[in-house]
């Protein structure tokens, strides 16, 4: 039978620490609620007595929800312990977590204590809290720089104490997996009470080895893992909660029960992004804009072939509807007719070929290549065999300087060019195209669109011309308005007999 894995989430309290996440009562209850949907076993909800606002959302929290434990923070300090028990006192299930530093720097630098008199306050501080609450959690902070000896003693002293859960602290994200794994192995191998009390990881993530401090501590007899939505906390953050429970999925030699809605992972993690305001980076494991997107042609052709070629979770597994194929300079053909037969446009060979022509000039200048974008490509697919064919173009203009364009066009198998000025740089090209093509056409209407967003729209134009008393309607797209302009008045002009 598989062992439990308890999922300990301190969004509400280590993640609520990062400067600007700060989140008042009702939106912590809302984060709170969103947790249980998700399936966590233990909720921090906060340190109690560090300021009436924290106490009074472990009480509301308390009351908001009923299948997670209810954790709150203490020092080791009976006060703390005094303030949690009261915050707690609406929880089914409540817990008190306290702890002192257990590393030389805390013990002797910050603390000002020794040895000795630190396992006394631990033990002291333990069976306080046990006088509350049955289920008692004991931090050694700074375990990672803790000599693994006197940590030993420590835990031991605390699990005879009554500590149910003893939490073994990367707290300044020192600690190497190997070296971390070896600290939670050693406490199994040599606490003789260890099987009274559950292991808990809490990793930070200053050297950016949270996750893979937590999997080594899993891996060597942790079964409480100490985690974040995002991977939000102090500093560089704390080992982020959907990274452990997918890695511990997407392995299945780890054996474990983890009672998590994976569902509802992305959910979680756009609800903590949007009230904390903290963005989520695109390229975040799991939860990433960029998690399952792919851009490379040779990637974009095996995704297309067979979804586990390069992604090894199903995106509908942590709530993200499909896998993302982004159009860019450097997708391929099957990029490009994955994304035309969405919009109704089935096209193959010579065609296909026309199509991927315009997009790979399109994409060169352009970031993102939007449907619409498709919409305008596959329309002008077929136009190959123009009259007239704008090979060059050129503009000058500014507050101080004349509008001039020169204008290269080719047609019957001969190249022109001609300069011309104007009103504008419009005005211009337009004057050097109609002196190349020698029509006499007069612009009736003329409508520029952004169809996209950003700085580097894809711009559309439309003209309406006149010639001999008949109308000519003429189009251009490109993310330059002037070129998509001359574009619109070429396409015009070719239309006239």
């Amino acid at each position: 039978m598989s062992e439990k894995l308890y999922i300990f989430d301190t969004t509400l309290r280590d993640a609520e620490q990062v400067p600007g996440c700060q989140l008042n009562t009702i939106e912590k209850i809302e984060v709170a609620r969103q947790l249980e949907k998700l399936g966590v076993d233990i909720i921090e909800a906060g340190f109690p007595i560090s300021s009436p606002g924290d106490f009074n959302s472990v009480v509301e929290i308390s009351k908001a929800v009923t299948s997670p434990t209810i954790c709150a923070l203490t020092r080791a300090v009976e006060k703390d312990i005094d303030v949690a028990a009261e915050a707690l006192k609406y929880a089914k299930r409540g817990r008190i977590h306290t702890g002192i530093g257990t590393s030389p720097y805390h013990i002797y630098e910050k603390l000002n204590s020794t040895p000795e008199q630190i396992i006394e306050r631990a033990v002291s501080a333990v069976k306080y809290a046990k006088k509350y609450v049955e289920d008692v959690e004991f931090y050694a902070e700074d375990a990672g720089r803790s000599e693994i000896e006197y940590l030993a003693r420590v835990v031991e002293a605390v699990i005879k104490a009554g500590a149910t859960v003893v939490n073994i602290p990367d707290t300044t994200g020192y600690c190497l997996p190997n070296e971390y794994g070896e600290k939670i192995a050693y406490l199994v191998n040599n606490v003789p009470n260890i099987d009274r009390a559950i292991i808990s990881t809490h990793c930070h993530n200053d050297l950016g080895m949270a996750t893979a401090n937590t999997i080594s501590g899993i891996i060597n007899g942790a079964r409480q893992v100490e985690v974040t939505i995002n991977g939000l906390g102090e500093r560089a953050g704390n080992t982020a909660m959907e990274e452990v429970v997918m890695a511990v999925a997407c392995h299945k030699n780890m054996d474990f029960q983890v009672d998590i809605n994976t569902h509802e992972i992305m959910n979680s993690s756009q609800l903590v992004s949007n009230l904390m305001r903290m963005p989520v980076q695109p390229n975040k494991a799991i939860v990433g804009r960029n998690a399952f997107a792919h851009s490379s042609g040779i990637h974009q052709d095996g995704v297309l072939k067979n979804r586990e070629t390069y992604e090894i979770i199903d995106p509908e597994m942590v709530g993200v509807d499909q896998s993302s194929i982004i159009l860019t300079a450097r997708s391929g053909r099957a990029a490009l007719k994955h994304h035309l037969k969405e919009i109704g446009r089935y096209c193959d060979g010579e065609e296909l070929d026309a199509i991927y022509e315009n997009f790979l000039v399109l994409a060169d200048k352009k970031k993102d290549i939007t449907l619409r974008d498709l919409e305008i490509l596959a329309g002008q697919g077929g136009k190959e065999n123009k009259t007239f064919k704008l090979e060059a173009l050129q503009v000058v203009c500014g507050s101080s300087t004349i509008p001039t364009a020169t204008v290269q066009v080719s047609f019957g198998g001969d190249t022109f060019t001609e300069t011309a000025s104007g009103n504008g740089p419009v005005d211009a090209a337009f004057n050097a195209v109609k002196s190349i093509t020698k029509r006499r056409v007069h612009v009736e209407e003329y409508l520029v669109q952004a169809i996209t967003r950003g700085s580097d729209d894809l711009g559309k134009v439309h003209v309406q011309i006149s010639h001999k008393g008949h109308m000519y309607y003429g189009f251009g797209a490109n993310t330059d308005v002037v070129t998509a302009s001359v574009e619109s008045l070429l396409d015009a002009i070719g239309h006239i007999n």
